[in-house]
């Protein structure tokens, strides 16, 4: 098996990973024209400074002694196989590299007969890299759960980010899908990583010229809906996580039938993209918005309702938090306000220091008032014009609801939300 042919597998082996994202793209350079593309193992990622960066998002081996009942790579599944071997896999990311392909390499693999033994295999890999070649673009390698410390240790000296997958949310899941791994055994190296992490950081202060170990941080990822946690489940070992391992983020992978198995839901299951979607929200709500894992659900609500982003359920679930006059109004509560974001939190805050804010004004500033106009008061007044019962806020935050302002421009149709659509696909 040549060199492509094992790249042809092991990055299609390696998209399920959502670390990143792949490019889905597969483009031949022309003569005249600047760059390609092609669809195995291109994948985007973003630097400290927010710049988009290419990798190469490659499996070193999916050949596993795991037997992982969700996944594709699973011993008893039967799928092509291919090993890179270290200078392999080192000599095709240099030319990628060369050829402006990517900037970076994503390294991960199935468990070649034991933990040690793969990060073994990988280290290799970012020592050629670093040593031979002296690549100095990003690297986000995986740690294997099992591994040796010191294994762990050597693969983040030479990588920017690391991540070991929590793969499911209890461990329950784990001994029932994944009877090979552990919580423990998962935990140990996120552990171990962090407080790398933490020394290096000290170590620099008084030596500048000290290792820098994992210098972007570590991070993981949890399989959703192949498993019957509920979202606040979820949610609660998410900020357990950022809490405890200090994670720079939390990645979900909706559950994509691939195997069949008595314990996984069927293969003509749809993968819950939404409740994927509704989650990432959430913990958008928990690292910026000041929000904590216990507010956001609970046990009367323990899942999202997937109508409605998950800020607005908890507005929705707390009337008496509501109106917020947004003249006097903390930053911490106006975060809380459905259709006021981070910046224009901000803005408000600016603003009102030298002037009285309108609803006119908060449009400017970026508030979407459609969503807001229910949760707020400028001055103890709600805008010119909205009638609304309590009881009716959810009816209309829905996307195809017409916000309830009587002093709107009328016109002689007035067509509803589905004629709309029609008339745009061309049906009417």
């Amino acid at each position: 098996m040549d060199v492509f042919e094992k790249l042809t597998i092991l990055t299609d082996a390696a998209k399920y990973d959502v670390a990143c994202t792949s490019s889905g793209s597969d483009r031949a350079g022309v003569k005249g024209k600047l760059g390609s593309t092609m669809a195995p193992g291109c994948c985007h990622s973003f630097s400290a400074d927010g710049r988009c960066i290419s990798l190469l998002k490659v499996l070193m081996s999916n050949v596993c002694s795991y037997d992982c009942a969700y996944c594709v790579n699973r011993r008893t599944n039967d799928t092509p196989r291919a090993t890179f071997t270290p200078r392999e896999l080192a000599d095709l990311t240099i030319q990628f590299y060369r050829r402006n392909y990517i900037e970076g390499l994503f390294l991960s693999s199935a468990v070649i007969g034991t933990p040690d033994y793969t990060c073994e295999r990988m280290a290799e890999v970012l020592r050629i890299l670093r040593e031979e070649y002296g690549f100095r673009g990003y690297i986000h390698v995986k740690g294997i759960p099992g591994a040796d410390p010191m294994l762990i240790r050597r693969l983040g000296l030479w990588a920017d980010r690391m991540s070991v997958n929590i793969e499911l949310p209890s461990q329950a899941s784990l001994k029932l899908l994944a009877p090979d791994k552990s919580k423990e055994s998962i935990l140990l190296p996120m552990a171990k990583i962090k407080n790398g992490i933490d020394e290096s950081r000290a170590e620099i202060v008084k030596y500048s010229h000290a290792p820098r170990f994992v210098p972007a941080g570590q991070s993981t990822q949890m399989i959703i809906g192949a498993t019957p946690e509920t979202d606040r489940q979820i949610l609660r070992l998410t900020a357990g996580l950022y809490r405890k391992y200090a994670l720079k983020r939390v990645f979900f992978s909706a559950y994509t039938p691939v195997v069949a198995g008595k314990n996984l839901p069927s293969l003509d299951t749809r993968p819950p993209l939404l409740r994927e979607h509704r989650l990432y929200q959430a913990d958008w709500l928990l690292r910026f918005y000041g929000f904590n894992a216990d507010e956001i659900l609970d046990d009367a609500h323990p899942d999202f309702d997937p109508r409605f982003d998950p800020k607005c359920c908890w507005a929705l679930y707390h009337p008496e938090q509501f109106p917020v006059e947004v003249n006097r109004a903390p930053y911490e509560m106006l975060l809380r306000v459905p259709g006021i974001g981070v910046k224009s939190a901000r803005r408000i805050v600016q603003v009102r220091r030298v002037s009285a804010l309108n609803y006119d004004t908060l449009k400017k500033l970026g508030v979407v008032l459609r969503r807001a106009q229910f949760f707020i008061v400028c001055g103890g007044k709600r805008r010119e014009g909205l009638r609304f019962k309590e009881n009716e806020i959810a009816r209309y935050l829905l996307p195809d609801a017409m916000p309830p302002v009587e002093n709107r421009q009328l016109s002689l149709f007035d067509p509803r939300p589905e004629d709309i659509r029609q008339c745009i696909t061309g049906q009417i």
